[in-house]
């Protein structure tokens, strides 16, 4: 979908919206665009990158943002949107139809303090970047009820759900990273070049929030780490507990059915003609079982 023109303080704003073949040829060829660089700024696996091309005098941004799989289980990937400086006209492509992105595209347009296109495309990112903080917070809180959940008791669907947040953590602390790196290298870029003292400043507003969130997700990933190591270790020990025991019982098992077996043989055996001889099989097997158990107690085996 290719929106009706829009103006950024005189600067013609495209917005793009999941483009399909027919409406990849109108930029082509209505608004002169390279083919190359449409394939480049749709292809959801692209990561965060920026490019200044000098021939043509074009910038073109790639930055990630959250999408979600399942909002209910925080279930989250990454997916990358576009924005391209070309001829003097902006074109922003979210081909992933990402809602954190067309809400900061908006809250940028409606921002009165933002004067140039410059700014809108800082604000955008700023805004962006924010976006990963309540999905940081829901992340806390869910596994904060986790750690709870698996204190009470162990169950298969708590540890499911924790091994969704460690894959959410895993794309989105990644996300986080490489957006701030990129976000630290565009004031060196042509993109950076000359900035007054406004756009050094949103330079830094977006930096500062990048470095946050960064740490939000690199503190909540150590402690969800933690968390899964944890029970994975109480798994394993409530594992070798249940062992030890069955181990035990079976071997408690063992001495009556050995005694039982020799004088359940057809042939003449020892003490057979009493007449309590069954009383005396029963007390030597009692004895040898309490006895093996003694052992294992000194032995440090219970």
């Amino acid at each position: 979908m290719i929106k009706p023109e829009k103006t950024i303080n005189g600067t013609k704003w495209i917005e793009t919206i999941q483009i399909n073949a027919e409406e990849r040829a109108t930029l082509e060829d209505q608004y002169g665009i390279d083919e190359d660089i449409i394939e480049y700024v749709t292809d959801n696996d692209e990561s965060t990158n920026y490019v200044y091309d000098i021939n043509e005098d074009d910038q073109l941004f790639i930055f990630l943002a959250p999408y979600a799989l399942d909002k209910d289980a925080l279930r989250y990937i990454t997916q990358p949107f576009g924005m391209l400086l070309h001829k003097g006209v902006l074109f922003t492509f979210n081909q992933s139809h990402i809602p954190e992105v067309n809400t900061a595209l908006y809250s940028a347009l409606d921002n009165p303090e933002v004067k140039s296109v410059d700014a809108f495309i800082l604000e955008t990112l700023f805004t962006v970047v924010d976006s990963f903080i309540p999905i940081s917070r829901a992340i806390t809180k869910k596994r904060n009820y986790l750690d709870k959940m698996l204190n009470r008791k162990t169950k298969n669907s708590d540890l499911v759900s924790l091994s969704y947040l460690q894959q959410t953590l895993t794309f989105l602390s990644s996300a986080v990273q490489t957006n701030l790196s990129e976000l630290d290298r565009l004031p060196k870029t042509h993109f950076g070049v000359g900035a007054d003292q406004d756009k050094i400043d949103l330079f830094e507003d977006v930096q500062i929030e990048g470095e946050q969130v960064q740490r939000m997700f690199e503190i909540e990933t150590q402690v969800v780490d933690r968390i899964e190591h944890t029970f994975n270790s109480l798994a394993n020990n409530n594992l070798n507990d249940t062992m030890k025991f069955l181990t035990i019982w079976s071997l408690t098992m063992a001495v009556p059915t050995i005694i039982t077996g020799f004088y359940g043989m057809n042939v003449k055996l020892p003490l057979a003609g009493m007449q309590y001889a069954w009383m005396l099989t029963l007390g030597i097997s009692v004895a040898l079982i309490v006895a093996m158990l003694i052992m294992l107690k000194v032995w440090r085996k219970m």
